[in-house]
Formats: structure tokens, sequence, C-alpha cells
């Protein structure tokens, strides 16, 4: 286990609407407001999402699964923001429910909103941390120490 102490810096409320593409607008949102590590969750609903459900068998590096949603779900989600190669990365999990039929996963590409999102993003201040791709485990998880 590694990790680093921080605190709490900006906090940023926003309001998503009707058509814009969720993980679009929260990576320009991270660009425009230079957030380099940040915790956040959302609220709301998607017409569209793609969400990588699992891997297909338990061996890394996997081999995922997706699940695509084409019809609106109501959505919950919790995500971090570090940079990856000195570009905001969004990694988002979620759970999309429509009836009686959850999807959880973490959701991935194209992610159109239905009415609206909010998403309560908290900025983490005085640590050094950034994604970094690990070609043995097939994602890139979060390296300490980056400053």
């Amino acid at each position: 286990m590694e990790y680093e102490k921080g605190s709490i810096g900006r906090v940023f409320t926003v309001r998503m609407d009707h058509g814009d593409d969720l993980l679009y607008e929260l990576e320009n949102l991270a660009k425009t407001e230079d957030i380099r590590s940040a915790v956040f969750v959302l609220l709301g609903a998607v017409r569209e999402a793609n969400l990588v459900v699992g891997p297909k068998e338990s061996k890394v590096p996997p081999e995922i699964q997706w699940e695509n949603l084409d019809e609106v779900h109501e959505v919950i989600g919790v995500g971090n923001i570090f940079l990856e190669n000195e570009k905001p990365k969004i990694h988002l999990h979620s759970a999309a429910g429509r009836g009686k039929a959850p999807v959880v996963g973490c959701m991935r590409g194209k992610s159109e909103i239905f009415m609206v999102v909010e998403v309560f993003i908290m900025e983490i201040s005085g640590i050094s941390a950034i994604r970094s791709f690990d070609e043995g485990r097939g994602f890139a998880p979060i390296i300490f120490g980056s400053r």
C-alpha cells in the first residue's frame, strides 16, 4: 500500500444539461480549472453510456466486458481526476438503473446526459499523484511522488 496525505482545496458544484457528454464535460472542466487531483460524486440520468462491467475472466491484464446503455437510466457515481500524460484522466464508477435492471461499472467513452447531472467535485491539494499506464496490469494506477 502507498499513500499521500493532503487536504480539500477548491470545491465545485456543477450542473450539466440534457445532451451534454458527461465525461467530456468533466475533462474540459478539469483542464479549464487546472484540476490535477480531485474526487467527485454525481447524480442524475444518462440517455446513452458505455460501462466496463468487469473482466471476462479473472486474469491480469484483463479482457474487459462492456455494457452499452442505449435507453435512459438513472445514474449515481463516484470518481476521481488525476493527470495522465499531463492531461486530466476521469475515472468514474457508476450505478445505472432502469426499472429492475441495475448495472454497475466504469463509465468510458460517450456518456450523453438525459435532463440533468449534478456533480460535486472536491479538489485534493498537497499531494503529488498522477496516473501512469502499467502494461502488465492493463490499466493506469495512481502513482505517488510525481513532483
